[in-house]
């Protein structure tokens, strides 16, 4: 137990579903068989959350990593007692909610950067309460940029072998197309190779995503690709990367899905956020529910390891016990293997 990875787990904005599928979560015995959790957020929050979640869970609330017990049943938490439980309004956005949960943030972060944990996941957060708050973020990507003092980051999602990272993620759609430089394309090429080999993918195989329609028709339908991706895309290949593209995107994912590739290139949020969603989150009419709510999102380029959940604050399930921790679970995994990874090649 004492050689596993220890993994700091934010809850998110407590007035969403993070304090619900956190304790979900660690109902799971194989967590514990992968990492050493403890939890970075308001004890009192959680206490009512495994309550909500009818769960046998006990809350040890430490001040210091030092003091955590890492035991199954019990949940270690690095107490940010500074959220009023009783004024808490579940399914609201509200600044107490964005103070709450950027202040876990910090602390985990800050946690990281001293050595004191080996990664850090993070639940979700609501980017209107975070500003409300007076954190005008675009979310955890950028927080975490500012908070290391990374410049040169990025986005990826994953789900099973379906990776992607993304060249842009919380813009408009046309400061998205401004964004696409042959700097920035091949930035990102590079991030999802070391990301690949972070995995243990000695050799990954890219393939990059084309902006326009038909990756631009060769010009007909705009020059992006012309003049800014295919060239990031050949000094690539003149470094011995194994990459193709511009692929068209709308066979480019299911490509990857196949296996042909280990990670994709995506340009803009949505090209690269819809597909992993579309295989990963599936809904039931009938049910008025999820059936799965798989995958994770991970910052790359960053000095310490940030995975997360690959979903919002759900606010309309809030308070009722019933959310899916499985993209949490998901995250805690994929933290896990990072955090292994690094340790091993210290």
């Amino acid at each position: 137990m004492n050689k596993l990875p220890i993994l700091g787990i934010t809850m998110g904005d407590p007035c969403g579903i993070g304090p619900e599928i956190t304790a979900k979560a660690l109902v799971h015995k194989n967590v514990y068989e992968v990492c050493r959790p403890i939890v970075v957020g308001s004890a009192k929050v959680l206490e009512a959350a495994i309550a909500i979640c009818n769960k046998d869970l006990k809350v040890n609330v430490v001040s210091n990593v030092k003091e955590a017990k890492f035991a199954f049943g019990t949940i270690d938490v690095f107490d940010q007692d500074h959220v009023d439980v009783w004024s808490l309004v579940r399914g609201q956005v509200s600044k107490i909610g964005g103070q709450g949960a950027y202040e876990a943030i910090e602390k985990v972060i800050d946690l990281a950067m001293k050595g004191e944990i080996d990664g850090t996941i993070t639940g979700p957060l609501n980017k209107e309460a975070l500003n409300i708050a007076g954190y005008h973020y675009g979310g955890h990507t950028e927080i975490y940029a500012k908070l290391t003092g990374t410049k040169d980051y990025s986005m990826m999602l994953a789900d099973g072998n379906l990776r992607v990272v993304h060249v842009s993620t919380h813009v408009s759609l046309r400061e998205a197309c401004d964004r696409c430089t042959k700097e920035r394309v091949g930035s990102v090429i590079k991030l999802a190779e070391e990301a690949c080999k972070s995995l243990g993918i000695n050799r990954p195989r890219i393939a990059v995503a084309g902006l326009n329609p038909h990756s631009g028709e060769n010009g007909l339908f705009g020059r992006e690709e012309i003049d800014e991706i295919i060239p990031a895309i050949e000094k690539a290949k003149s470094e011995g990367l194994d990459v193709e593209g511009p692929e068209p995107p709308d066979t480019l994912f299911s490509k990857a899905l196949g296996g042909q590739y280990d990670i994709v290139v995506a340009m803009y949020h949505d090209q690269g956020h819809i597909p992993v969603k579309v295989v990963g989150f599936q809904y039931n009419h009938e049910l008025k529910r999820w059936n799965t709510v798989s995958g994770v999102n991970i910052t790359l380029g960053l000095p310490i390891i940030r995975s997360s959940v690959d979903h919002g604050t759900a606010f309309g399930q809030a308070g009722k016990g019933t959310a899916n921790e499985e993209s949490l679970v998901n995250a805690i995994d994929y933290g896990a293997r990072l955090a292994v990874t690094r340790l091993e090649n210290k």
